[in-house]
């Protein structure tokens, strides 16, 4: 093994110790994350970052999540193999990527042209065929594609969406970041069932604000 290679596997383990330091225990989810590079979808400058638990900055004045928050916001949604999965805020492709580790399907939009024509052009790299990217407005989901087991919001709502909650399955997850966007938000499980909607405060995080309508790019 080259001294590069041995960087690289010293840096994965780091990562992984730092998923299961900061709550990330559930398996599948571990293996998952462990199996999709995250280097693969960090680019330029930050590249050497890729390993770190820290949030990087990407094009269109976006963010790639901090790996600890994807593994926690992944581990509450509980996916079944057979499950189909919308991720609203495509950003890197990097949470996509590892949903389709786990999921049958992964519906995955951003409003921003840019960032999922990359992204696809990640996933083809990896051979991520289960996945399927939109350029849309992420706030009204995919009703075409409705309704999905679970949905992943990687933006944060002042409330959940209404047209997202619409979407879901009866015993369907939805995890979403809920809050002010000049403020440190709080990420809410949501599960519905039968009677309605029941509403569970996970953590502290701080997400980019969910805004309606494409971007310009």
């Amino acid at each position: 093994m080259t001294d590069r290679a041995e960087d690289i596997a010293e840096r994965k383990m780091r990562f992984l110790y730092a998923l299961r330091s900061k709550g990330v225990t559930d398996g599948r989810v571990l293996t998952a994350m462990e199996r999709v590079d995250r280097g693969a979808f960090v680019r330029g400058l930050f590249a050497e970052r890729a390993y770190e638990d820290t949030p990087l900055p990407i094009a269109c004045g976006q963010t790639i999540s901090q790996p600890s928050i994807v593994g926690l916001m992944t581990q509450a949604l509980a996916i079944a193999p057979r499950d189909r999965v919308l991720e609203v805020g495509t950003g890197s492709g990097y949470q996509a990527a590892v949903l389709a580790g786990l999921a049958r399907r992964v519906y995955t939009i951003d409003r921003h042209r840019r960032l999922v024509r990359e992204a696809e052009e990640t996933f083809r790299t990896l051979g991520l065929s289960n996945i399927t990217a939109f350029t849309g407005d992420g706030s009204h989901g995919l009703p075409d594609q409705a309704p999905f087991d679970r949905i992943l919001v990687t933006a944060a709502a002042e409330d959940p969406p209404g047209p997202l909650l619409a979407q879901l399955k009866v015993d369907g997850i939805m995890v979403v970041p809920v809050g002010q966007t000049d403020a440190v938000q709080t990420l809410v499980k949501v599960v519905r069932t039968e009677a309605g909607f029941e509403y569970e405060e996970l953590r502290s995080v701080r997400f980019v604000p969910l805004v309606e309508g494409l971007a310009a790019d």
